[in-house]
């Protein structure tokens, strides 16, 4: 299937390893121009050279993304850079923290910044480059988390807001025409990720959570993820808006804790 990405302009944010590399790559090989962003510089040159190699154009900005001003100012010469934006994918995300008790309002607070307050920002920035598209389109990258209980709690109640802004967002933006949309993908492995440290230190833990809840014996992959994005923000999803799309391989628990 031709997703009719060739000569679209995609932004995707934290795109310089595991999904939002994955995702960089999927819509580079389709024909899509990119503006990518990362918190190092080493990392962010290195994936912007490989999808350089695979003939796409490339923007790429070291960006904080909890720096509100500093991820709109990306956005703007990201847009300025491409001749527009099409697309963009609100990769960037994580945890800060520990259980309830061992972590801060700082930290959750931190938590929620860079899930739903990045999004929202980039949304929010892109949006008037978006609105000049035939097709635009936005997703969020949440979490079977968002859905599924685990520790650690701050990381789940963010990525389940994250669920709740796309589908806010593509109602308050359906005037404009542009669909947001959430991904959730469940574990996935990729090189120096979390789960392959847990595989690499703890072999027994990470096949007892292979057993217990992912029916198809493994853990899912970054590359796997990223087709269901690419579909999504392709003119072949026209008709999917406020939407959110487990990428989990029917997985149960979303921790290796076992509760």
């Amino acid at each position: 299937m031709d997703l009719e990405l060739a000569g679209r302009s995609v932004l995707v944010t934290g795109a310089s390893r595991g999904i939002g590399l994955a995702i960089a790559r999927t819509v580079a090989i389709e024909g899509s121009s990119l503006a990518i962003c990362a918190r190092e510089e080493g990392a962010l040159s290195r994936a912007a050279e490989e999808l350089r190699g695979l003939g796409a154009k490339v923007f790429a900005q070291t960006t904080d993304v909890t720096d509100h001003v500093a991820l709109a100012s990306f956005v703007r010469a990201a847009a300025a850079g491409l001749g527009g934006l099409d697309a963009v994918i609100a990769n960037a995300g994580g945890s800060s923290g520990g259980a309830l008790a061992d972590s801060t309002p700082e930290q959750w607070a931190d938590t929620f910044q860079l899930n739903i307050g990045h999004a929202a920002t980039l949304v929010r920035a892109a949006t008037p480059y978006l609105a000049q598209s035939p097709n635009p389109s936005a997703v969020l990258i949440s979490s079977i988390s968002g859905v599924k209980p685990a520790p650690k709690a701050q990381y789940g109640v963010s990525k389940a807001g994250l669920i709740y802004l796309a589908a806010a967002l593509a109602r308050e933006l359906s005037s404009l025409h542009i669909r947001v949309n959430a991904v959730s993908p469940g574990s996935i492995l990729f090189p120096a990720g979390g789960w392959d440290s847990l595989r690499i230190s703890d072999p027994a833990r990470f096949q007892d959570f292979l057993d217990r809840d992912l029916p198809a014996g493994r853990l899912g992959t970054a590359a796997e993820v990223a087709s269901v994005v690419a579909f999504l923000v392709s003119p072949r999803a026209i008709w999917i808006n406020g939407a959110n799309i487990a990428v989990d391989g029917a997985q149960g628990r979303p921790s290796s804790a076992g509760w």
